[in-house]
């Protein structure tokens, strides 16, 4: 059986792509990481994918004449080596029309917030300033919104009274790093499905029931 091939985008330190490295390297994650794209000839993740050997391409916009041009390029590149899923790690950027039509339901991404709340940057902080007792991460997959596309999993931590924002976000980063390889091992595994704007978990096992998401971490 042939592995579903996985293109990462990235634009940092890249620690999502770690763990899905490290899903890989353990056995967990049944897939192939093809190749790492980035915006950001500087960026720590380069690192990481040379380290294991993964092809890295540095590709930034303002190298091309529009953003649908990037985007459709960027399209180009990932289906030249025949990737399957595109997966978002710190990508920096919304993406553009041309990747979405060329993967639909093929884009997904993590967000260190309980989508449809606290979209856009530095969810962590959005929800302090607010006051919520209850936060956490997401994984859905990408439309052309902001962080609006159909949710695939999430899971949760309480915010804590003496919780500032460096506090939060280590605890909901340790989530993302359990949550993010574990929604690419389902669509791998052909669990996924959308129908509207809802994800439904199948088992692949006749007879068995629906997958569960993550409990609520404490």
């Amino acid at each position: 059986m042939n592995r579903l091939k996985i293109g990462v985008l990235a634009s940092g330190r890249g620690s999502n792509f770690q763990s899905i490295i490290d899903a890989v390297d353990s056995g967990h994650l049944k897939v192939t990481l093809s190749v790492l794209i980035t915006d950001n000839p500087g960026a720590f993740v380069i690192e990481r994918a040379r380290k294991h050997g993964i092809e890295h391409l540095v590709m930034q916009p303002g190298q091309y004449a529009s953003r649908d041009e990037y985007f459709r390029s960027v399209a180009g590149m990932l289906k030249d080596r025949q990737v399957g899923l595109v997966v978002l790690a710190g990508f920096m950027r919304i993406v553009g029309r041309p990747l979405i039509e060329a993967f639909p339901w093929r884009v997904m991404n993590i967000h260190p917030a309980l989508l449809p709340s606290f979209p856009g940057l530095h969810g962590q902080r959005q929800a302090l300033d607010y006051g919520v007792k209850i936060s956490g991460c997401t994984v859905h997959f990408v439309d052309e919104g902001m962080d609006t596309g159909p949710v695939i999993i999430q899971s949760a931590v309480p915010v804590l009274d003496g919780d500032d924002e460096e506090a939060l976000s280590a605890r909901i980063l340790a989530l993302e790093h359990k949550i993010y390889p574990e929604a690419i091992k389902l669509f791998s595994e052909g669990k996924v499905e959308v129908s509207g704007r809802k994800v439904v978990i199948r088992d692949a096992v006749a007879g068995e029931g629906s997958l569960t998401q993550p409990p609520v971490a404490g």
